[in-house]
C-alpha cells in the first residue's frame, strides 16, 4: 500500500519534476543546437501529458477513496516515467528513449481512459443491481415500512385546503 500510496502522490509531482528533467538532461547531456527546437516542444506536451493522466487516473472513485492508486496503474506510470527519465539522458539511444515515451503517453492516456470508463460501468452496473433487487422486494428500502405510509412516530402533515 506504501508504493501504491507513493505513485498516487508521485505522479502529480512527475508533471513537473519530468518535464524539468528533460530540460536539465539536455543541458547536461545535449549536444545539439536542434535538440532545442525539439524541446521547445517536447517539455510542454510532456507536461500537459502528464497532468491529464494523472487527473484521469485519480478521477476513479476507488483511486480517490484510497489515496492509492492500482498496481497496474504502478506498472504503467511506473514504465512511462522510466521511459521519460531515460529520453532526458539524450545519448545515443536517446532518441529511441523519445520515440518509446511517446507510445508510453499515448498508451497511459487511453489506458487511463479505459480504466476510468470501465471503472464507471462496473459502479453503474452494481446500482442498478442495487434498484433492480429494491423493485423486487417492493421498493421500500429496508426499514422504511409501507410506501406511502409514515414511519412510527413521525406525524403525517394534514392536507392543505384550497
Amino acid at each position: 500500500m506504501l508504493i501504491r500510496r507513493g505513485f498516487y502522490r508521485w505522479q502529480f509531482a512527475a508533471a513537473i519534476v519530468l518535464p524539468v528533467w528533460l530540460l536539465i538532461g539536455y543541458a547536461i547531456f545535449g549536444s545539439s543546437g536542434w535538440g532545442v527546437i525539439g524541446l521547445m516542444f517536447a517539455t510542454p506536451i510532456a507536461f500537459i501529458t502528464l497532468g491529464v493522466v494523472a487527473l484521469l487516473i485519480a478521477a476513479r472513485p476507488d483511486v480517490r477513496r484510497d489515496r492509492a492508486v492500482d498496481w497496474a496503474d504502478v506498472a504503467v506510470l511506473g514504465v512511462w516515467h522510466l521511459l521519460i527519465v531515460g529520453a532526458g539522458f539524450y545519448g545515443d539511444a536517446g532518441i529511441t528513449f523519445a520515440i518509446l515515451a511517446m507510445v508510453g503517453a499515448i498508451g497511459a492516456f487511453w489506458y487511463a481512459i479505459w480504466r476510468l470508463l470501465s471503472d464507471g460501468a462496473r459502479r453503474v452496473r452494481a446500482t442498478m443491481a442495487e434498484y433492480e433487487r429494491l423493485a423486487a422486494t417492493g421498493g421500500a428500502a429496508p426499514g422504511s415500512g409501507i410506501p406511502g405510509e409514515p414511519r412510527r412516530g413521525v406525524p403525517r402533515m394534514p392536507a392543505r385546503s384550497s
